[in-house]
């Protein structure tokens, strides 16, 4: 099956009933609303039958209805401008059920990353982070928060990790100039996928690191340049990104190169205690 659904639904154009172009044409025009719809909310919406929307679907080639709004999803995830997410949010979630509605949805993501993570290729990230001379993290935009978390707890458990700043183009490739061969580069992006990412991940590929991408699915353009990919879901919520999964698999790897290197880890600990006890970093709560 063609990626583009668009084009599948319009190159189809001649051999279509009534009411069939009557669903065609509604898809075309607001694919953006279409995706989240069910097949009976669509077929309410242009005139038909659910059965005929489902009809539509198999004809086409998709495994059902729910085939076909698949493939519109993953079309249309980097395509959505915030303005269009908020309208899309609309369809999907009403005031009076945010916080279930949300929660909800983050629950589903995270059962689909367990569903779906390739156990081969965590570990192999895991032991590529840990025999790396150095380490370097990417995450622009939103996913600089990942990376930020990602860099923080990584530094606790090895040394020479380099946290990349989310700043212009030439700075990124200023950070990175001395990688290479033996050295791990991770990338994270998820919708809309951050540019910067993708080309300073080119640019460690280029210079012989192994390159390690986390993001969220087969169309992520960090895909064709990772040595190592892993998957975690992150559908949109309206104007945001749900980062959940893809936290809980970054909680993932740390914890699993922590029980790879539980001495050293100990040790650093041990140390850190000390400091925090000596400078009051966290505050008493002992009862007197």
């Amino acid at each position: 099956m063609e990626k583009d659904v668009l084009s599948v639904i319009a190159n189809n154009n001649i051999r279509y009933s009534k009411g069939q172009r009557l669903i065609a044409k509604y898809i075309l025009e607001n694919y953006d609303k279409a995706a989240f719809m069910t097949a009976g909310k669509l077929g309410a919406t242009v005139g038909v039958s659910e059965s005929t929307v489902v009809r539509f679907a198999a004809e086409l080639g998709y495994d059902g209805y729910p085939g076909m709004r698949k493939a519109l999803q993953e079309m249309i995830r980097n395509r959505l401008t915030s303005v269009q997410r908020i309208e899309v949010a609309k369809e999907l979630i009403h005031d009076s059920n945010v916080l279930k509605a949300v929660l909800t949805a983050d629950m589903e993501k995270l059962q689909k990353t367990v569903d779906e993570i390739d156990t081969a290729s965590f570990d192999a990230a895991v032991n590529a982070i840990i025999n790396a001379n150095h380490v370097y993290i990417v995450g622009m935009r939103s996913s600089a928060a990942l990376s930020s978390f990602m860099g923080y707890y990584l530094n606790l458990l090895r040394e020479n990790v380099h946290l990349l700043n989310d700043t212009a183009v030439s700075e990124v490739y200023e950070q990175v100039i001395r990688i290479g061969e033996g050295d791990v580069f991770i990338g994270m992006s998820y919708p809309r996928y951050s540019s910067r990412t993708v080309k300073a991940m080119r640019f460690a590929k280029k210079a012989g690191a192994t390159t390690i991408s986390l993001t969220d699915g087969e169309t992520s353009p960090l895909i064709k340049i990772s040595d190592i990919t892993l998957f975690a879901r992150s559908d949109m919520v309206s104007f945001l990104d749900s980062l959940v999964a893809p936290l809980s698999l970054i909680n993932a790897l740390i914890v699993s190169i922590g029980l790879r290197s539980e001495e050293a880890l100990s040790d650093t600990f041990k140390r850190l205690e000390n400091v925090w006890t000596e400078n009051d970093v966290y505050e008493n709560t002992a009862e007197d």
